[in-house]
């Protein structure tokens, strides 16, 4: 069980697998930023997020996908045509899955502005080599990025690592690995805040479920930095696998997506 950090926004102990808990007294009724978990690849889930989107009606919406170049080019006329906002974004190139699963999101936005927080893959390339307070600038100590994190969830957080990447990184670029998804964590909740300054809510975040528990991820970045800012967050599942990792707000469970073993190639790897 991985604990649950000071920080962290509280855990409502809910599973719930019918829009009913957005209706009247529904747990994000409140909320000013809401997050909406994926696993990249389910188409479900990406359905799931454009019927809340289109229900929550939130005034900006913030994709981890996006970079701030990216939102910063889309206007409302563009959301009603999927080939032609495909490649303004230059998606096919992005490395994110198919675009239609993406696109009912965007279509269901409406009228709300877009922000892109995702981590510049230079930024990335310094973690190796800098403190993460540098590479992130001077509001990192709001989110914790100035101080190392408590040793048990850095060796969590490791091993995370390890296993998403089939046991076959070198163990000193590890740390690295954890510090980038830090840095993207707080891209995010940064990112959401400045949405909620500039607009106010609700502000609906579109990212990994990963970034999305309410334990160690964006959520409970925004609780450190801004207490008073109401959060609440999705993670979604896939039946038969369980609930995702982490702790969430809410739990949503979806068909699961066949895939291939992504381990497989290094398997097949002949040694050297």
């Amino acid at each position: 069980m991985m604990r649950t950090l000071p920080l962290a926004a509280p855990l409502i102990a809910l599973s719930l697998t019918a829009p009913a808990a957005f209706a009247d007294g529904g747990v994000f009724d409140e909320a000013q930023v809401v997050f909406l978990g994926e696993s990249h690849d389910n188409p479900a889930h990406h359905a799931r997020q454009a019927e809340l989107v289109a229900e929550l009606k939130p005034v900006a919406l913030v994709f981890e996908m996006l970079t701030t170049d990216q939102s910063a080019l889309i206007h409302p006329e563009h959301l009603e045509d999927e080939a032609a906002l495909s490649e303004l974004l230059d998606w096919e190139n992005s490395g994110w899955p198919d675009f239609a699963m993406y696109y009912p999101i965007f279509e269901a936005a409406g009228e709300a502005a877009i922000f892109g927080a995702a981590l510049p893959r230079e930024e990335a390339r310094r973690v190796s080599g800098e403190p993460l307070d540098t590479v992130f600038g001077p509001s990192a100590g709001f989110y914790g990025l100035d101080e190392p994190l408590p040793a048990e969830q850095q060796e969590i957080r490791e091993a995370m690592q390890m296993a998403a990447h089939c046991d076959a990184l070198p163990a000193e670029m590890l740390p690295t690995m954890v510090g980038i998804q830090r840095l993207r964590d707080a891209r995010l909740a940064e990112t959401a805040l400045e949405a909620l300054s500039m607009h106010g809510g609700p502000v609906v975040v579109i990212t990994g479920n990963g970034h999305a528990r309410t334990d160690w991820g964006a959520p409970a970045l925004i609780a450190r930095a801004a207490p008073e800012v109401t959060v609440a967050s999705l993670g979604q599942g896939e039946v038969g696998q369980g609930a995702p990792e982490g702790t969430f707000d809410l739990v949503e469970e979806t068909e699961t997506v066949e895939r291939d073993d992504p381990c497989e190639a290094f398997r097949d790897a002949p040694a050297n």
